[in-house]
Protein backbone atom coordinates (compact mmCIF):
# COMPACT_ATOMS: atom_id res chain seq x y z
CA UNK A 1 0.00 0.00 0.00
CA UNK A 2 1.80 3.26 -1.18
CA UNK A 3 1.49 6.59 1.52
CA UNK A 4 -1.16 8.16 -0.84
CA UNK A 5 -3.38 5.68 -0.52
CA UNK A 6 -3.04 4.53 3.18
CA UNK A 7 -3.00 8.88 3.81
CA UNK A 8 -6.33 8.70 1.71
CA UNK A 9 -7.98 5.90 3.72
CA UNK A 10 -7.15 6.92 6.89
CA UNK A 11 -8.54 10.65 5.82
CA UNK A 12 -11.46 9.10 5.24
CA UNK A 13 -11.87 6.80 8.80
CA UNK A 14 -10.89 10.35 10.45
CA UNK A 15 -13.76 12.11 8.56
CA UNK A 16 -16.45 9.57 9.09
CA UNK A 17 -15.08 9.09 12.98
CA UNK A 18 -15.83 13.06 12.44
CA UNK A 19 -19.32 13.02 11.60
CA UNK A 20 -20.07 9.99 14.20
CA UNK A 21 -18.80 12.37 17.04
CA UNK A 22 -20.88 15.30 15.25
CA UNK A 23 -23.68 12.90 15.80
CA UNK A 24 -23.44 11.82 19.31
CA UNK A 25 -22.91 15.58 20.11
CA UNK A 26 -25.80 16.75 18.51
CA UNK A 27 -27.96 13.76 20.53
CA UNK A 28 -26.69 14.11 23.52
CA UNK A 29 -27.34 18.11 23.46
CA UNK A 30 -31.22 17.34 22.18
CA UNK A 31 -31.48 14.24 25.23
CA UNK A 32 -30.05 16.74 27.31
CA UNK A 33 -33.16 19.30 26.56
CA UNK A 34 -35.64 16.84 27.98
CA UNK A 35 -33.79 15.57 30.63
CA UNK A 36 -32.06 12.27 29.53
CA UNK A 37 -28.58 11.21 29.01
CA UNK A 38 -27.07 8.43 27.00
CA UNK A 39 -23.08 9.38 28.01
CA UNK A 40 -23.50 9.18 31.18
CA UNK A 41 -21.02 12.09 32.07
CA UNK A 42 -18.16 10.38 30.58
CA UNK A 43 -17.47 12.92 27.81
CA UNK A 44 -19.67 16.05 27.70
CA UNK A 45 -21.36 17.15 24.00
CA UNK A 46 -18.74 19.74 23.91
CA UNK A 47 -15.58 17.21 24.75
CA UNK A 48 -16.57 15.61 21.76
CA UNK A 49 -16.67 18.74 19.50
CA UNK A 50 -13.55 18.95 20.30
CA UNK A 51 -12.17 15.80 19.47
CA UNK A 52 -14.23 15.97 16.24
CA UNK A 53 -12.56 19.49 15.04
CA UNK A 54 -9.17 17.66 16.17
CA UNK A 55 -9.75 15.09 13.30
CA UNK A 56 -11.36 17.84 10.72
CA UNK A 57 -8.37 19.60 10.90
CA UNK A 58 -5.74 16.83 10.39
CA UNK A 59 -8.54 15.99 6.91
CA UNK A 60 -7.97 19.36 5.72
CA UNK A 61 -4.21 19.14 5.99
CA UNK A 62 -4.16 15.77 4.46
CA UNK A 63 -6.39 17.03 1.80
CA UNK A 64 -3.87 20.48 1.48
CA UNK A 65 -0.94 18.01 1.15
CA UNK A 66 -2.75 16.11 -1.83
CA UNK A 67 -3.98 19.67 -3.55
CA UNK A 68 -0.25 20.77 -3.36
CA UNK A 69 1.19 17.36 -4.58
CA UNK A 70 -1.85 17.75 -7.74
CA UNK A 71 -0.39 21.07 -8.87
CA UNK A 72 3.03 20.68 -8.35
CA UNK A 73 2.44 17.64 -11.23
Amino acid sequence: MSLAKLMSTVSRLFFLGALVLLVIAVSESAANLFGYTFLRGSYSGRRLLEFASVLLIFVTAVLLRQIKDALRK
